[in-house]
């Protein structure tokens, strides 16, 4: 109890009362929120986990507490379904994976918080690509962060197999078919593939490439142009796709994409059609490209991309708030932006990032991003949410994996892929 007699002059009893209650009051918020994030994402193959775990312990290091949210599926549905739950019942993650048009379908929701004064601080705009920091704002505001950049349009290869069957790496689709024809008669599996339809998907976009060009490209999976979907090119495409088919074992079905990726690592099969996260899987096994794997471009001339992003969602909480801020500023940090791709497969959405620790594949498809932005050929992948809304996409994704597990022909393949298209907009 205080005695009147140790009141200073001037003090009352009542105002030492409200000046301790006010401090009470005001010291949560003169204390300095820790850094906090709850974050969702779809990494859980060897590689991925690796290199998720490089953000985490950058973001441990800088006072940060990091709470983990994985869901499995390459293609990231589950991942979405979780979310979706997350946000209907008021209660959503603080980071979250998301890429392409989900971007900005979710800010339009009002759901996504603003990073655009993280982006101005660390001068985003002069560090990215225009083509990729455009997919990371809505009404030229920050509401992502990006993580990599994926080239989708890889051959991946044994090359003990390929040696054993007397073929190269395939540059045309017709040499790719020759090679194929040659390790399915020796009783080795040509394409290792799963059976999912993101994965159907995948395989597709790259004969569309191959196949039309890069002009054809844009106009069927872009611009959703009716006349290239239903077209004597798309009939060929699906052509390809019925032969790739062929060139599938008949356990196929279900099987996860790291799964497929082992299939080659093993010997089990010769070539794998997968984005450069397979990289990332032989890498982490301890295989060296040129030696234990090859990696080329699918034929054609364009370059598919697929850039993994965080988007903050909005949350209350000066420590949700904080943590986010600084998560966005790691991601696009120049440390992690090399330390996360070297385990992921993929190359840095930075610019200027040191590659001198990066072998051929990254090298490789470093420079042809550069070479194919001059011609018109880097293009969005529409099988792995970049180029389309969700519900153009799955539509064109039913009607492949429609074709590929029935003997639907290419002709009406082609028209049900226009009228799902036109259905879907």
């Amino acid at each position: 109890m205080i005695h009147p007699k140790q009141l200073f002059p001037g003090q009352t009893l009542r105002g030492i009362l409200i000046a301790a209650v006010a401090s009470l009051v005001l010291a949560p918020s003169l204390s300095k929120a820790e850094p906090k994030v709850e974050v969702l994402h779809w990494w859980t193959s060897g590689g991925e986990s690796k290199a998720v775990k490089a953000l985490m312990d950058e973001f441990s290091s800088n006072g940060g507490t990091w709470t983990d949210m994985p869901v499995a599926g390459g293609g990231g549905d589950a991942a979405m379904t979780a979310l979706k739950a997350r946000v209907l019942s008021g209660n959503p993650p603080t980071a979250v994976q998301l890429k392409g048009p989900s971007i900005q379908e979710w800010a339009e929701e009002g759901a996504l918080g603003d990073l655009d004064d993280v982006g101005k601080a660390e001068n985003w705009d002069a560090l990215l690509p225009p083509q990729i920091a455009n997919h990371m704002k809505l009404k030229g505001r920050y509401v992502a962060a990006p993580v990599n950049v994926h080239r989708v349009d890889w051959i991946w290869a044994n090359p003990e197999v390929l040696a054993r069957a007397g073929v190269s790496m395939p540059a045309t689709w017709d040499e790719f078919n020759a090679a194929a024809d040659k390790i399915k008669a020796m009783g080795i599996t040509p394409l290792a593939h799963g059976g999912q339809s993101w994965q159907d998907a995948t395989v597709f976009e790259t004969v569309v490439l191959g196949i039309g060009g890069n002009d054809f490209y844009k106009r069927a999976l872009i611009d959703l142009d009716m006349s290239a979907l239903d077209s004597p090119t798309m009939v060929k495409v699906f052509d390809q796709m019925r032969r790739m088919r062929g060139y599938v074992d008949d356990n196929f079905s279900g099987r996860d994409w790291n799964l497929a990726t082992a299939m080659v690592m093993n010997g089990e099969a010769a070539f794998q059609i997968m984005g450069d996260w397979a990289k990332g899987e032989f890498l982490a096994a301890g295989k060296k490209p040129g030696t234990d794997f090859l990696c080329s471009p699918t034929p054609g001339k364009g370059y598919l991309y697929n850039v993994d992003s965080f988007a903050m969602f909005d949350v209350k909480g000066d420590d949700n708030v904080a943590g986010q801020k600084l998560l966005a500023k790691l991601i696009v940090g120049e440390n992690f932006q090399k330390v996360f791709n070297l385990y992921k497969g993929s190359i840095p959405a930075r610019l200027g990032v040191d590659m001198s620790e990066f072998e051929y594949c990254a090298h490789r498809s470093a420079y042809d991003m550069e070479v194919t932005a001059k011609i018109g050929g880097l293009l969005p992948s529409y099988a792995h949410g970049m180029a389309l809304r969700g519900a153009q996409a799955g539509a064109i994704t039913d009607v492949v994996t429609k074709h590929f597990n029935s003997n639907m022909s290419s002709a009406d393949a082609a028209k049900a892929l226009a009228k799902a298209v036109k259905q879907s907009l």
